[in-house]
């Protein structure tokens, strides 16, 4: 199992992926949006069989966290008095947060029994049922717009539709 720390601020989150023995496997950081919270579950399917372990201060982590539980990623939370244990036994000297994410996965790696964050059946159902109906609301309102605008509809992919920047610019040998 491939274990993956994470170290969160307000604007970045530096991960730090360890092999079921601690070695480092990789490091990678994002910011702290959807874009990069996909950016990181793309980048963890690389690996096999994941987790994701983040410290428990959850108003740094939630976003991130319901992200990766939408995902379909297992999520363990570490409370931070084990992170702390973990970086005291780091062996590298200092505070970076490449070094802060490797204790929360080494953490992770060393209590197997902790806390893992999930969706609990009726919720993840209620999830996707309301997905669902935001997709349908979607989609037909895009077709009340073309039953009533048809001339709105999408342009067809034979017309070129690219764009001139030169098209306003004058020739200078004319």
């Amino acid at each position: 199992m491939v274990m993956i720390g994470t170290d969160s601020h307000k604007r970045t989150r530096t991960v730090v992926a360890l092999d079921d023995v601690g070695r480092r496997l990789g490091v990678k950081t994002v910011l702290t949006n959807s874009e990069g919270h996909f950016e990181l579950v793309r980048w963890s399917a690389k690996f096999n069989e994941v987790a994701f372990a983040l410290e428990d201060c959850r108003h740094l982590t939630r976003r991130l966290e319901a992200e990766l539980l939408a995902a379909g990623c297992r999520v363990v939370r570490i409370p931070t008095r084990l992170m702390a244990c973990a970086r005291r036994a780091a062996r590298e000297p200092g505070k970076s947060d490449p070094i802060d994410a490797e204790a929360v996965a080494l953490a992770a790696l060393r209590h197997p029994n902790l806390p893992v964050a999930e969706l609990d059946e009726s919720a993840r159902e209620v999830k996707l049922l309301s997905d669902h109906r935001h997709d349908l609301v979607v989609q037909r309102t895009a077709d009340q717009i073309l039953d009533t605008w048809p001339h709105a509809a999408p342009e067809s992919p034979t017309q070129d539709t690219s764009c001139n920047v030169h098209s306003g610019q004058r020739s200078l040998s004319a």
